[in-house]
């Protein structure tokens, strides 16, 4: 194991998590509405971003699939990674230089940037297996998500303290202050991705990987289209997948619509946003000590567990009427949100070929992305025939249930031993192929 690599590969969730906390969940969706849409009326404005969200994660659907297997083919995992991460950072500075009423820039770069991030952490990963035997990973990867936590809340606490404060910062305004936080956002990316820039290794090349892109599309394609039908060769890792559509489901809603919930039933924005403060510094002490529970206990018995947390979460969250509940289970958030993520990655990681990997976690990411459509729509729905968000919230309970109830299912170890069956039969068709045009080209002379 080359812990260069591995510190270098958790080092990088402490880097793109700013995105994911500064940019996606806390200043852009105000930065929106207040400046880049501020010539459009609230409703207009709102319904723009969700538009502008699922379009970049249909790009994002529909391109990771063929890129993790051109990545697996090529054996540069971590050249992906550094293209996609780099095109998100360049994004994510241009939100700085949009002003009133530059909301088709603004949708524009929100649409590469979640390209540029999303995409990115296809390659990451699919990078893990690489890095850590099968033991090390549920550890290795609550880790990744602990950093992210602690990395993503302490530059959101800077940031938030440039919007609010932007004097300090030598800023003479709000807006000032926001543009200089997207700036930050870009540095903090570029600055703490350096480790995995240099040290993510390059692997072989397939022996049938083509020297041209347009021969290399021809072949991701063709065993794009191969990974679609020769899944179901894998029951273990295809209940994995239906229960990983359910549960992550509930929690992406969770992530989604709890700041419109909280505002919903009354409670203020500056409450909101320390209420995510709190999830993320909380999130990493109790990532990384659940992380090394299941690595004693198995990742699937610490997922579950996680998952049965959530239940407790929307049945609290439904009866909750002031701050100070909100507060408290932002806490419980952030005790399972990071393990619950972190041992899906780690079990999904097991059940997949290793030399696949790129174009599994690809395929994970396409079905997930769009089955995440159904938890919003029916915290909508709900909320809308009842006339209350609160049912809509309880609603959810039936994502984690179902979750569970197919998790239960899943046998680990024979999905392993699956997985590494397959491994040498990939193995050894390889060197069959091989050998024959081997043969071939003798013939020939």
């Amino acid at each position: 194991m080359d812990n260069r690599a591995v510190k270098a590969w958790i080092m990088y969730d402490w880097a793109n998590s700013a995105y994911a906390t500064t940019v996606l969940a806390a200043v852009l969706p105000v930065f929106y509405a207040s400046v880049a849409a501020a010539t459009l009326d609230a409703d207009t404005a709102a319904s723009y971003l969700a538009y502008t969200h699922s379009i970049g994660m249909l790009c994002v659907a529909l391109l990771t699939p063929l890129l993790g297997t051109l990545a697996d083919l090529s054996g540069r995992k971590g050249d992906f990674l550094r293209v996609f991460s780099i095109i998100g950072i360049i994004a994510t500075l241009g939100f700085s230089f949009i002003g009133e009423g530059d909301y088709i820039l603004a949708s524009a770069l929100l649409v590469i940037s979640t390209i540029g991030f999303a995409g990115g952490n296809t390659f990451y990963d699919a990078m893990l297996p690489d890095l850590v035997s099968p033991d090390r990973r549920d550890l290795i990867s609550s880790k990744g998500y602990a950093y992210g936590y602690m990395g993503g809340g302490l530059l959101l606490a800077v940031n938030l303290l440039m919007i609010q404060q932007p004097g300090w910062f030598g800023m003479g305004s709000t807006l000032a202050g926001t543009r200089l936080a997207f700036i930050s956002v870009a540095l903090w990316w570029l600055v703490f991705s350096i480790p995995i820039f240099r040290h993510a290794e390059r692997r072989p090349a397939a022996p049938d990987m083509p020297g041209s892109w347009k021969g290399s599309a021809r072949v991701g394609m063709r065993r794009l289209r191969q990974t679609f039908s020769q899944i179901r060769r894998f029951p273990q890792l295809m209940r994995m997948l239906v229960a990983f559509w359910f549960f992550n489901d509930g929690i992406n809603t969770i992530i989604l619509m709890a700041t419109i919930y909280g505002t919903s039933i009354g409670i203020g924005t500056a409450d909101l946003m320390l209420a995510l403060l709190l999830t993320q510094f909380i999130g990493y002490p109790c990532t990384l000590m659940m992380g090394a529970w299941a690595q004693r206990s198995g990742a699937k018995r610490i997922l579950m567990v996680s998952l049965s947390i959530y239940i407790c979460i929307v049945i609290l969250g439904y009866f909750m009427t002031d701050a100070i509940h909100f507060y408290l289970l932002a806490g419980l958030v952030g005790v399972v949100q990071g393990i619950s993520q972190s041992t899906a990655r780690s079990l999904f990681s097991n059940l997949m070929p290793a030399g696949r990997t790129g174009e599994y976690f690809g395929f994970v990411n396409i079905t997930g992305k769009f089955s995440s459509i159904f938890g919003p729509f029916v915290f909508g729905w709900v909320g809308q025939i009842t006339g209350s968000t609160r049912w809509g919230l309880l609603s959810l309970i039936f994502f984690f249930v179902a979750g569970i109830a197919v998790l239960l299912t899943v046998k680990v170890q024979q999905g392993m031993s699956d997985a590494t069956q397959a491994d040498q039969a990939d193995d050894e068709d390889r060197k069959h192929r091989i050998s024959s045009k081997g043969s071939e080209v003798s013939s020939i002379g």
